[in-house]
């Protein structure tokens, strides 16, 4: 008898034990205070519950260090030059990004028949006039950041790095358009030749690759 007593004791100690064990494991972050978004304060003499970030604080990357980069400009300048590296996988990807967003609008040749034109949308300029072909990097970085007459901004479409991937293919697409016959391999300023006065692809508006 006397040992069934001390183990029932024993038991009741052990329960005893765990519980103060799962009371001291309590969240007490849960019961800590917590405001509301826009909810009064009593603590801070403004009343406002949410604080102003720390002076020099940067949101997670949005460093914007680099003006030319990130606006296109230099001073109230629009750079001349890409401020990124254009290499082949620059182009590859502007190309990409070019069919995706400019060329409903723009066709994939730039002359400004894409798919939307040819069912009632305004039709944009052609990419290929002197204006747009002499047109600084910069410029062309703003005007798919802040958009320009009838074209809306692409900013929260098209991020930073594929909006100059965007201009590089673009001025690859100008220059393919317009190079100077003098400047073309042997080949190829003979085989124009030979073709004489049949009309290019470009000049008809089709939308065959350079």
């Amino acid at each position: 008898m006397c040992m069934k007593w001390r183990a029932e004791l024993g038991v009741l100690c052990m329960a005893a034990s765990l519980a103060a064990v799962a009371g001291g494991c309590r969240q007490k972050m849960a019961d800590q205070p917590a405001y509301r978004p826009l909810q009064h304060s009593d603590f801070w003499g403004d009343g406002r519950s949410a604080r102003d970030p720390v002076p020099g604080t940067v949101a997670r990357g949005q460093l914007r260090e680099d003006e030319a980069t990130f606006t296109g400009k230099r001073g109230d300048a629009f750079v001349n030059v890409v401020p990124v590296p254009v290499n082949r996988a620059l182009l590859d990807r502007g190309r990409e990004r070019y069919d995706i967003f400019c060329a409903p609008c723009h066709d994939r040749l730039g002359f400004g028949s894409g798919m939307v034109v040819r069912r009632g949308f305004p039709r944009p300029p052609s990419l290929h006039i002197d204006r747009l072909r002499e047109a600084a990097p910069g410029y062309l970085y703003d005007v798919i950041t802040r958009g320009f007459g009838r074209m809306a901004d692409q900013a929260a479409q098209v991020p930073v790095a594929d909006r100059w991937a965007i201009v590089a293919y673009v001025k690859v697409l100008q220059y393919s358009q317009n190079v100077p016959f003098e400047s073309l391999p042997a080949s190829e300023r003979s085989r124009l030749e030979a073709l004489g006065s049949e009309p290019s692809p470009a000049a008809s508006g089709e939308e065959d690759r350079p």
